[in-house]
């Protein structure tokens, strides 16, 4: 099942994308009226839990085993409508926390040390990305104008919590996840030379900054329940600038489990429902390149995750 929120004041509201289709279970309630007690903020969906969920399940397989009469009347209600007609946001507008994984694959730490030896260690590593960066798919990524000529971008598979979760061991882990979305760690690299060598700890939150600027964290384009992703560590990631293939990786390389990073991070975070924690970026970035690549105006970059679908962005520079 993959969960979508549609474009709607104040914060969107909840629907499905059912094959080429998005289904609006507000909308629905008139001719499904079990749909009315679908939350509409996503948030609310996932912290009414299991109970929700199975509402959710039942509705859209009613949705996609409808009749072509049934289908039509949806339709007429505005209920259904095609998903290229249909804006979507971050699938969780309003999460309480992002938390990104920095220190996923191998491969991608030796990129961004451009020839010095990686430094190794046997924790995960991480910060949480500012809320206020999140967009969805097919948003603009803005270039900022105090920083627009080093912005690069990271493909990240990424989990969705649907339970609190705080100090659970790697064997319980599992149970706290709903499902998996699309997280593209957009970030100015203008400070990681500059934090990597300086003994200042300011100079390492500028580069942490770098990274929470105001649509720096496009999410989506949608939750995938996890039911449909049995195991996350079998899972293709790649990104492509204008169509050029950039990061093309596999789960199963991760330097850590899914279950270990949740059984870590939740010693010192408590998960809510709607939150989100990435697993890191694959190499290929722009940073990591030689000639490096950074974006630009009228760039797109698109994030494909098997079983997820594609996160999609444009760029532009601000005030175009």
């Amino acid at each position: 099942m993959k969960l979508v929120s549609i474009d709607a004041p104040p914060h969107g509201k909840t629907g499905a994308l059912i094959g080429d289709d998005v289904l609006d279970f507000a909308a629905a309630s008139t001719r499904i009226p079990m749909a009315a007690w679908i939350p509409t903020d996503m948030r609310e969906l996932l912290v009414a839990g299991q109970p929700a969920l199975d509402l959710v399940g039942g509705i859209v397989d009613r949705v996609r085993n409808a009749s072509e009469a049934e289908r039509t009347a949806l339709r007429a209600a505005q209920a259904l409508r095609p998903r290229a007609g249909v804006r979507l946001l971050a699938p969780i507008p309003r999460p309480n926390m992002v938390l990104s994984h920095g220190r996923a694959y191998a491969s991608h730490r030796g990129e961004m040390r451009r020839g010095e030896v990686a430094p190794t260690g046997d924790t995960p590593v991480a910060f949480i990305k500012n809320t206020g960066s999140i967009i969805g798919t097919d948003d603009p990524i803005i270039l900022p104008p105090q920083c627009p000529d080093m912005v690069d971008f990271e493909a990240e598979f990424s989990v969705v919590f649907g339970k609190s979760c705080c100090n659970v061991t790697e064997a319980e882990a599992m149970d706290y996840i709903m499902g998996y979305t699309i997280v593209n760690d957009v970030s100015a690299r203008d400070w990681v030379l500059v934090s990597r060598k300086s003994e200042w700890p300011g100079d390492r939150d500028m580069n942490r900054m770098g990274k929470q600027l105001p649509t720096f964290c496009p999410i989506g384009p949608v939750i995938v329940t996890k039911d449909e992703i049995p195991d996350p560590h079998n899972v293709s990631v790649s990104s492509t600038l204008n169509g050029q293939p950039m990061q093309s990786a596999h789960t199963s390389d991760l330097i850590f489990t899914v279950p270990a990073l949740i059984a870590f991070f939740s010693r010192w975070y408590p998960f809510e429902p709607g939150d989100v924690l990435t697993t890191g970026s694959p190499p290929g970035v722009g940073f990591g390149r030689t000639p490096q690549i950074f974006l630009k105006p009228g760039d797109v970059v698109d994030i494909t995750v098997e079983g997820i679908g594609t996160l999609s962005n444009v760029v532009r520079a601000a005030g175009g």
